[in-house]
């Protein structure tokens, strides 16, 4: 029997191994996602106590900036794709974020210093965003997209540990040391985070930028049918990211009225800390999914493909704002409740993000035309922003004339999210891979 050509062997068990340079791009992606939601996980108590805006107007400054920051994305993503490449646009973008970090705590308290310091925050963090993701596939040859699934799944438990930490430590550095510091310390680790990334210049896989003005006709046209059918699949995702990104901000101040519930003296759930609960069971479900539930529903037959996966999550999120409604119509009725209630959402939720989220990721980048990889992560990251315009304007909209308060707030977020659900199953019905192969999407 002839033994195997030894190349081909390597190549073969190359084909199964993630690349080295991955640790890289993980790491630098921890601790940006510390200093992000370390600062965000503050910021609507800071705006509505310490700034003495009040709940509404908290609410509507901080989902203004997620806007600015999930718009950012088209800049960046348009910068690496056409111009410099992710690599520098990643690491010089990257020194915009620490100086908006530095701004925040060395400022603090002063209107003029929070607006610049969030500016330059959604400069950083919006601008890097479609091109860390992207910049994740790059890593990969053709031979290794099997991988993809995986190593975003991973990518998307390393960004909710970040946060995780963030969310639980954050709160402790304010309680003690002040708000300064509270905003000081998110600088620090995105600091680490560039030094982290730059580590692993030499070993990077680098996609060249695409400096032509004009693409050939027929490459142009295929790139908008495959960039139109992207779209209509994303149209109604920012109405999942709607309710998601009030964790931070109505389910924030929900949970402030509930009572507490400690373990240790440091680990206490709160209004604020219950954020890092939420990535917490994000790190349970991303392997349990991945490695339990997706191969078991293969097994039976269902084939678990992108858009049926983003499909469940939709439909999760909805059904958790009713259980955070039903907790919510307990409280208006005067009854004290405990924030263990509010976990219960929380599982619900993240499970819904982790369907949804980790697998829009994998969905962009496998669908995005080649020349178009961060442009179209970029449009994936755009959802998300309008989610956070939507929750301003149903907010101002419900200032004046809707009204809903307590309870009805949350089921008006989830009839609204019911509706979507049925349109972006709907929508994913009708899309035709454009894939080489028209794999499954």
């Amino acid at each position: 029997m002839t033994k195997p050509d030894p190349p081909a062997t390597e190549s073969a068990a190359e084909n199964r191994r993630y690349p080295s340079q991955i640790k890289y791009i993980i790491g630098n992606e921890a601790c940006e996602r510390f200093s992000y939601y370390g600062m965000l996980g503050i910021l609507e108590l800071y705006l509505a106590h310490r700034m003495k805006m009040g709940g509404f107007e908290a609410t509507k400054i901080q989902h203004l900036f997620g806007t600015a920051v999930y718009f950012m994305p088209l800049a960046g993503g348009w910068l690496a794709d056409r111009w410099v490449g992710r690599y520098w646009t990643i690491l010089v973008i990257s020194l915009f974020y620490c100086l908006g970090h530095g701004t925040l705590a060395l400022f603090e308290g002063s209107r003029t210093g929070l607006y610049a310091g969030l500016a330059l925050i959604a400069i950083g963090s919006g601008g890097i965003k479609p091109c860390v993701s992207a910049f994740v596939g790059d890593q990969f040859k053709a031979s290794q997209h099997h991988l993809l699934t995986k190593v975003y799944g991973w990518f998307y438990w390393t960004i909710n540990f970040g946060a995780a930490a963030a969310f639980f430590i954050i709160p402790q550095v304010h309680k003690h040391s002040g708000y300064a510091w509270a905003f000081g310390v998110p600088g620090l680790a995105m600091g680490l985070a560039t030094f982290i990334f730059w580590l692993g210049r030499r070993q990077y896989l680098r996609q060249p930028p695409q400096r032509q003005a004009r693409p050939p006709k027929p490459a142009a046209a295929a790139d908008r049918k495959a960039l139109l059918g992207i779209v209509l699949v994303f149209l109604t995702v920012p109405m999942f990211w709607a309710l998601y990104n009030q964790t931070s901000s109505t389910w924030v101040l929900q949970g402030e009225k509930m009572i507490p519930f400690s373990v240790t003296s440091f680990f206490v759930l709160n209004g604020e800390t219950m954020q890092g609960a939420g990535s917490i069971l994000v790190m349970i479900w991303t392997p349990l999914l991945t490695l339990l539930l997706y191969p078991l529903a293969r097994r039976l037959g269902w084939r678990p493909t992108t858009l049926r996966r983003m499909t469940a999550g939709m439909f999760l999120a909805a059904v958790s704002f009713v259980i955070c409604g039903l907790v919510q119509a307990r409280m208006d009725q005067g009854q004290s409740v405990s924030i263990l209630w509010q976990l219960a959402s929380y599982v619900v939720l993240e499970a819904g993000e982790v369907l949804l989220s980790a697998t829009g990721l994998e969905f962009a980048f496998a669908q995005a035309p080649a020349r178009l990889k961060s442009v179209v992560m970029s449009l994936w990251m755009i959802t998300i922003g309008l989610g956070h315009f939507l929750v301003t304007a149903f907010t101002q909209l419900n200032q004046t004339v809707v009204k809903a308060q307590g309870a009805s707030w949350f089921y008006l977020f989830a009839a609204m999210m019911f509706g979507a659900t049925a349109a972006f199953a709907f929508c994913a019905s009708r899309y035709r891979p454009m894939t080489a192969g028209g794999a499954a999407a």
